[in-house]
């Protein structure tokens, strides 16, 4: 039971997120998103493709249109899907595979598919919908565990958040929304943390972003990705006697592992 008439803390909510990388003649590159000013959670941040999984996304008959999954969890592949969906929704790539050739869905076919964007973001139409109909087979082998976080406890809305690597496929050059997303970037890890003029980017982006650069080639990150499963960060606040700081695990594979309040959870 809380003590001193706390409050308990809230609910954590599944959620997923992405980073969709591709080799660049500059080097790796990830595709990230600007918030609306108006959405309630990292307003106005720099951020990977992600959000809260909803109802359909637990379809159980989902998993019979997936790749690689079959070992999985249920609410694995319902966080996978979450994923893709996301990916789908906010950045215009789908990592989906067409249910006859087994081909990834090329440049042409993505085009024809644009309209189901808005209508999964509006929730007119859940994901079993959209892989049915245009018979496709979503790609969960193509996604690599990257990290995974839950909000602080102290936060009025908090997420469990499973955070995936994918290569981009072939021809997907991404686009935002313009809806829960205003602009968009492919960009190096490196430059998104330099340029904090241009960009605003909460902690967990950046200590991500910053594992991401470790790596120079999808190739690298793929196989860093693969061969250091992450470990659950759930930060939490210390107070010091210069102001309050937020800690993580030393453990967890980060170079930095605390930031002042000041600059954002």
């Amino acid at each position: 039971m809380p003590e001193n008439n706390e409050k308990p803390a809230a609910p954590a909510v599944p959620a997923a997120t992405i980073l969709l990388i591709r080799d660049s003649a500059d080097g790796l590159e990830v595709f990230m998103v600007k918030r609306h000013h108006q959405i309630d959670f990292a307003t106005g941040a720099l951020v990977f493709p992600g959000g809260k999984a909803s109802r359909s996304d637990f379809d159980p008959e989902l998993g019979t249109h997936m790749d690689g999954a079959a070992a999985w969890s249920s609410e694995m592949r319902a966080i996978a899907a979450a994923a893709i969906r996301e990916a789908f929704e906010e950045a215009g790539i789908l990592l989906a595979r067409d249910g006859k050739t087994g081909e990834f869905i090329d440049e042409a076919r993505l085009a024809r598919l644009e309209p189901y964007r808005e209508r999964l973001e509006k929730g007119e139409i859940g994901l079993r919908d959209l892989v049915e109909k245009e018979n496709l087979r979503l790609a969960c082998d193509h996604l690599v565990h990257f990290a995974h976080w839950i909000t602080p406890k102290m936060m009025p809305k908090r997420f469990d958040t499973h955070f995936f690597i994918a290569l981009a496929p072939h021809g997907h050059s991404g686009r935002h929304d313009g809806r829960e997303s205003v602009d968009s970037v492919w960009i190096a890890p490196d430059a998104a943390i330099a340029d904090r003029k241009r960009w605003n980017i909460i902690f967990p982006t950046k200590l991500n972003l910053m594992k991401l650069a470790q790596s120079k080639s999808v190739d690298q990150a793929l196989r860093a990705a693969r061969q250091t499963p992450p470990l659950t960060v759930e930060p939490w606040v210390e107070d010091r006697p210069e102001g309050a700081i937020l800690r993580i695990r030393e453990d967890a594979g980060y170079e930095q592992t605390w930031t002042s309040m000041r600059d954002g959870v």
